[in-house]
């Protein structure tokens, strides 16, 4: 008989590589590992032979980049997104499309699982699963960090490094490792180690080796950069002139802004699982790509359809962060965002340096900015006339005039 087959979300490095080779012996099956390359640069270099030294029959190493950043990033920017008033959802974007894919090999493999290596402490976990269920409900997940057989085999590191040892697993890990890191076209976060202290500055002088996508704000050009945005129906299509398609957007706007220093942002944040941890991240273009996004809407969006889907940013930002991109009401709400992102189009100027993106302009052919409207000085259209503000404000004030007039009487 054929072997069951097991479709592996594949990273490389120490605990998937481990994985790999436990699901292969305990599961005596056939592993198909499956990496995502979302923008990891140099850390797909040699995965291919290390997963396949490893035991793995094949490899699937497939070039999402472009995908992710059409897909997925751009109707996640045109709502908005921003989990807790600072997260910019750099990992937890990327996870619903990796395990789309994954899914997708499972069924072309005929495999009946696909495994990853999540922890059951953190928030991939659910991301993962809830993907597979939206998608393929038939196929099972195998999650080794919550199957005691495997915690009671690896409590701790050291364990799995002398696991790869015994193995011949080619990986490269120390006992001691000073954070965890999570890169792609978005962003790059670092959490756990030395990072879950809170008090621990990753600012400081002597971290700044920590950061990979941005110099420090204090190294930035003191020579301000100004930069033009074109946007369409709620994506930028153009950067200083040049047409680019949704992935080069994101490469131009990481080089721009990792060059000034921006993006980086370091919070404690409320994982779905309950618990509280500490992140930091680097988003260089996507700090550039969400404030020229929100100028433009600012001339382009009506009020009540701008107040509306800002309504909806919190829930939309936790469906994201909690791994439901593939739910009903996902779609539902990107539906009503898509609606009101039609007239989003035109330019927005950009001043960057040392850390900040400063507006410095904006422009459409659709702007609602009515400058004969808005000014102070006298109206030359007539469509508007002040002392219609007197009834307006009459009106609105005439519940609180009658909610006062019932508390006065009723302290008398």
């Amino acid at each position: 008989m054929a072997k069951e087959k097991i479709v592996l979300a594949y990273s490389g490095g120490l605990d998937t590589s481990v994985i790999l080779k436990w699901l292969k012996e305990t599961y005596d099956a056939e592993i198909i590992a499956f990496t995502a390359d979302i923008g990891q640069k140099d850390e797909l270099d040699g995965l291919e032979e290390k997963a396949l030294a490893t035991g793995a029959s094949k490899i699937y190493i497939d070039d999402l980049r472009a995908e992710f950043a059409k897909d997925f990033i751009n109707p996640m920017f045109q709502a908005a997104a921003l989990y807790e008033g600072q997260y910019l959802l750099g990992t937890s974007i990327a996870r619903p499309l990796i395990a789309k894919r994954m899914v997708e090999i499972a069924r072309a493999e005929g495999a009946t699982a696909i495994a990853h290596g999540a922890t059951g402490k953190g928030n991939d976990q659910v991301r993962f699963e809830l993907t597979a269920a939206a998608l393929a409900p038939e196929i099972s997940v195998i999650a080794p960090w919550r199957l005691e057989e495997f915690r009671e085999q690896f409590p701790g590191r050291a364990e799995m490094i002398a696991y790869a040892e015994k193995h011949n697993i080619p990986v490269t890990a120390s006992a001691s490792k000073p954070y965890s890191t999570d890169r792609n076209l978005l962003h790059i976060s670092f959490e756990s180690g030395m990072l879950e202290d809170p008090w621990f500055d990753p600012s400081a002088t002597s971290n700044k080796d920590m950061f990979v996508l941005s110099v420090d704000p204090e190294d930035a050009p003191d020579q301000a950069e100004y930069i033009e945005l074109e946007f369409a129906a709620g994506d930028c299509v153009a950067i200083n002139g040049t047409q680019l398609s949704p992935l080069e957007v994101m490469e131009t706007l990481n080089e721009l802004g990792g060059k000034h220093g921006i993006g980086r942002v370091d919070m404690v944040e409320n994982r779905f699982v309950g618990m509280k941890s500490r992140g930091v991240y680097e988003t260089p273009g996507g700090t550039i790509l969400f404030t020229a996004h929100r100028k433009m809407e600012s001339l382009t969006m009506d009020r009540d359809v701008m107040h509306l889907r800002d309504s909806l940013i919190s829930k939309y930002a936790s469906l994201v962060y909690n791994g439901f991109w593939f739910a009903p009401e996902r779609l539902a709400i990107q539906a009503l965002v898509s609606e009101s992102q039609k007239n989003v189009s035109g330019t927005v100027r950009l001043k960057l340096y040392k850390g900040n993106v400063i507006g410095a302009g904006v422009k459409s052919p659709v702007s609602l900015y009515n400058p004969d409207i808005a000014t102070m000085e006298a109206d030359p259209t007539k469509a508007y006339d002040q002392g219609d503000a007197t009834g307006f404000i009459r009106l609105n004030a005439l519940r609180l005039k009658v909610g006062s007039g019932v508390e006065q009487n009723a302290k008398k």
